[in-house]
């Protein structure tokens, strides 16, 4: 709960971050360009964390996928399984 807690927190600062680059981008009349760019960096960092964090949940299991068209083949996978191995 709380790997699933961390990827909410981390999507809506990227949301944050991307919505602060474009304000800063539109209403800043002065040298914007330094803020821009500390605001695309931000979003970069964040991006890679989020990516990071997700595909670590993935591997130690803590997410997992609960698509219906994945849970079918999973299924039918398992079934081929047995069936291999309990012919001769």
């Amino acid at each position: 709960m709380l790997l699933k807690s961390i990827i909410v927190i981390l999507f809506i600062a990227i949301l944050i971050s991307l919505f602060t680059g474009l304000r800063f981008l539109v209403k800043d009349l002065g040298d914007s360009k330094s803020r821009v760019l500390h605001s695309l960096g931000m979003r970069v960092t964040l991006a890679a964390l989020l990516i990071g964090t997700i595909v670590y949940g993935v591997f130690t299991g803590q997410i997992g996928s609960q698509a219906p068209w994945d849970k079918q083949l999973h299924s039918d996978g398992k079934q081929l399984e047995q069936q291999r191995s309990t012919k001769p």
